[in-house]
């Protein structure tokens, strides 16, 4: 082929925002708002809903704390009976009784006395301040108090982290072990939120073999289904499969098949070019499955796939471990934050300041591992093939480069942050 034919092709290639588009077009997902969301709604105990959206606005059917209760080791006491206390004049007060954390019983306020509480303990109805023990002689019948305090000193209010009535938690929130915590708090195990993403992965490949095996010649240990399940599994969501498959299209018709039937959206590794092996295409077409596009301008990563089967998304992504990496995290979490429902699933892009030389001019748009920090952004050591993924642990982020760009140090870049690894 000529190099003008050659450019002509790359300019037909559609780019990775285009690609996009039809994807979330294929899925009904383009006219959407992201804070809509489509997945289903259940209730789940709340040990399980960390990383989910919460599919309604909880409100508290109590107070936090639900009674009085002191911030300290001390004395519970009426402010007013303090006034002038000091080490020289100290106050000395008759000391009812004493109540531990947990403790419950009433005694009520009486003039010049005291009731000896420690941290959480329930403070009696008409004491309205706690003194530190320390400024006190530890008196166990008559406690002499060297400080003054003023009202609500050491003090928890009935409702002063959270108010019976009020919002703990509002619809569309994506929750954090501190919402967990919240819930808790205000005696609810179990929320309804909406369902997480099922994700399936196949990894194409005769060579391929799991970790733990013995490893015969000619083959390679799979590693990029691990590094996908953890970043997605990581983010809240399930992979409900994760397996290999040999290059024989009856065989990965019949994993696709049965992947459809337990994820929302399934994601296959390798057999995506022109190969003599490459038969992910043809197996597309055979299942049935609308393809969206086949190719993009973009390396690496040129010819991933997104197809739609029965309303859900297979995206076929090359089956070298950076090139399916960038690809996936440039289609996947999009998609993902659309059906959850909120941005946080997004990628955050920004510009940063290029701080290392980077010769190579080239002719597609190019994802360049990197890391950020500070609005500059500096290139890892070591080769950038897309084989090669032992210096990502040095990487947070892909500098995108326009084809045909020469850039050189401190030339501001655009940089996409890597949300799964």
């Amino acid at each position: 082929m000529s190099q003008e034919n050659s450019a002509s092709v790359r300019e037909a290639l559609p780019e990775i925002e285009e690609c996009l588009e039809r994807i979330l077009e294929g899925l009904g997902l383009n006219d959407r708002e992201v804070g809509e969301g489509t997945q289903p709604i259940q209730e789940v105990s709340i040990e399980d809903a960390v990383g989910c959206v919460l599919a309604e606005t909880v409100h508290s059917g109590m107070s936090v704390p639900p009674f009085p209760k002191s911030a300290m080791d001390g004395y519970a006491v009426r402010a007013q009976d303090l006034e002038g206390a000091s080490k020289d004049s100290p106050v000395v007060l008759k000391v009812q009784g004493e109540l531990l954390a947990g403790d419950y019983e009433e005694l009520p306020y009486k003039e010049a006395t005291a009731v000896r509480v420690m941290t959480g303990a329930y403070v009696p109805e008409g004491y309205d301040a706690v003194v530190k023990q320390e400024d006190t002689d530890y008196g166990a019948e008559q406690v002499s108090v060297y400080t003054s305090v003023k009202p609500y000193m050491n003090y928890c209010k009935v409702g002063e982290d959270i108010r019976e009535g009020d919002v703990v938690v509002q619809q569309g929130t994506r929750l954090t072990p501190v919402h967990i915590g919240l819930l808790a708090g205000v005696g609810l195990d179990t929320v309804r939120v909406h369902v997480p993403i099922k994700v399936a992965i196949i990894c194409t490949g005769t060579e391929l073999c799991e970790a733990g095996e013995s490893l015969p010649k000619g083959k390679i240990y799979n590693n990029i289904s691990h590094i996908l399940a953890a970043g997605i599994r990581r983010e809240g969501l399930q992979v409900v499969s994760r397996q290999l498959c040999a290059d024989e299209e009856n065989v990965l018709s019949e994993k696709l098949r049965e992947a459809l039937n337990i994820a929302d959206v399934v994601i296959t590794t390798g057999a995506v070019s022109v190969g003599k092996k490459d038969i992910v295409p043809d197996v597309l077409t055979g299942i049935g499955a609308d393809i969206l596009f086949r190719r993009a301008n973009i390396q690496p990563g040129t010819p991933t796939t997104a197809s739609v089967k029965e309303g859900k998304l297979i995206l076929s992504l090359s089956g070298n471990p950076y090139a399916a990496i960038v690809n996936f995290e440039i289609y996947f979490w999009a998609v993902v934050a659309r059906m959850m429902g909120h941005e946080s699933f997004n990628v955050k892009t920004e510009t940063a300041v290029l701080q290392n030389e980077y010769g190579k001019v080239n002719r597609m748009r190019r994802f360049v591992r990197a890391k950020a920090e500070n609005g500059k952004v500096y290139l890892p050591t070591g080769v950038h093939a897309s084989s090669v993924i032992h210096n990502l642990t040095e990487c947070n982020c892909f500098i995108d480069l326009e084809p045909g760009r020469s850039v050189n140090v401190g030339d501001e870049v655009r940089i996409r942050y890597i949300k799964g690894m």
